[in-house]
């Protein structure tokens, strides 16, 4: 009899967030959509219900990575270091979403493109700190020395995230506008934004548990010629 895959669980949560995932995002779509225009930036502001959720998901994928880093070095298990890199790789795909929908917004606001505002700034060092993370898990894999110095790096890492998030306290004369307050938003623009981070969030997760079976898959393949060749 056949063991059943270990992919099976994940298959179905795939199927679980797929469907979600397309409901949420057409109702996010028409949500945005039937939103007010910004009075000052016009229909160019709307790309806001897009660029903070997708930040919000790129601190989550860090966050994780850090996360399950901390457990490996604790237990010790590779299950844990492998779902840090899944949740890095992730995390940086988020995060380049936020480098790309961040610009586009500056220029229609601020008229050019980029600005060396500490939230900016601090969003590159972010993406390059974990761009960093993956290059040295790529150029060192397979070794547990390796994995424990990449593992204290992903946690070290984290420390950039605050910094990004209260760079408009911390900093004067930020181009961003203040983070979010309770009551800030204006009319008709809560459901879109609460979407956008449902929606981004959802998005996310699929996107783990996709990586998280590619690997699973990879290493049962490799298992599979290892005992063909023994």
């Amino acid at each position: 009899m056949t063991a059943p895959s270990p992919t099976l669980p994940l298959r179905r949560t795939l199927r679980i967030c797929g469907a979600l995932l397309l409901a949420l995002a057409a109702a996010f779509a028409f949500c945005v959509w039937r939103a007010p225009e910004d009075a000052t930036q016009g229909v160019i502001q709307k790309i806001f219900y897009l660029h903070v959720p997708l930040a919000f998901s790129a601190y989550l994928g860090f966050f994780l990575t850090a996360l399950f880093g901390a457990l490996f070095l604790w237990r010790g298990d590779e299950r844990s270091d492998r779902l840090a890199a899944a949740a890095a790789e992730v995390g940086v795909l988020f995060c380049s979403l936020v480098l790309i929908t961040g610009p586009i917004w500056a220029k229609g606001t601020w008229g050019r493109f980029w600005s060396w505002d500490a939230r900016l700034t601090l969003t590159l060092l972010l993406w390059l700190i974990y761009v960093g993370y993956l290059l040295l898990r790529s150029f060192a894999e397979g070794g547990d020395r390796a994995a424990r110095f990449a593992a204290v790096y992903g946690i070290a890492g984290i420390a950039v995230i605050p910094l990004n998030y209260f760079a408009i306290e911390l900093s004067r004369g930020s181009l961003h506008p203040e983070n979010l307050e309770r009551g800030s938003l204006g009319a008709g623009m809560g459901l879109p934004f609460a979407l956008g981070v449902v929606t981004s969030l959802v998005c996310f997760l699929f996107l783990l548990c996709l990586r998280i079976q590619v690997t699973a898959l990879r290493r049962a393949e490799e298992q599979r010629l290892y005992a063909s060749d023994a």
